[in-house]
């Protein structure tokens, strides 16, 4: 995965505010590049310095195998949450109508110049990628 993508999907990870969440579809929009598949590979193998538990599924489910992890941030943070978190019957997700962040004109503007960015190193790799290492050498 290219540094550029996995710079630009940290960004916006690290600008979701405190008790609001985003989906890795959602990641994948505002950059206007990826899938959900491509940011949660970042964020599975690149996210741990940044607020991790704040990029989840669509359905609101936390990140799997840090459900605990992610319920005491959830907590501390008061992000909305649906279901029961305590006992041995917990089943619990983010409260995704609630929680989902909802960028004001300021902060989208943040997240577009991410996206600006993304896209002018994607454009650059491309354009090297087209350069190539020049002819093929005739063998004789």
């Amino acid at each position: 995965m290219r540094a550029a993508y996995i710079d630009a999907v940290l960004e916006v990870a690290e600008a979701i505010p405190a008790a609001r969440v985003l989906s890795y579809g959602d990641i994948a929009v505002l950059l206007d590049s990826g899938g959900p598949r491509q940011v949660g590979s970042v964020m599975s193998h690149h996210g741990s310095a940044v607020a991790w538990w704040r990029v989840i599924r669509a359905s609101g489910e936390p990140p799997q195998c840090h459900e605990a992890h992610a319920l005491e941030h959830y907590r501390t943070e008061r992000t909305p949450l649906r279901g029961k978190t305590t006992g041995a019957d917990a089943r619990w997700r983010v409260d995704m109508a609630a929680a989902r962040w909802d960028p004001t004109d300021a902060e989208l503007d943040v997240l577009d110049a991410i996206a600006a960015r993304l896209r002018a190193a994607e454009g650059a790799e491309a354009k090297n990628d087209d350069d190539g290492p020049g002819r093929a050498v005739e063998r004789a």
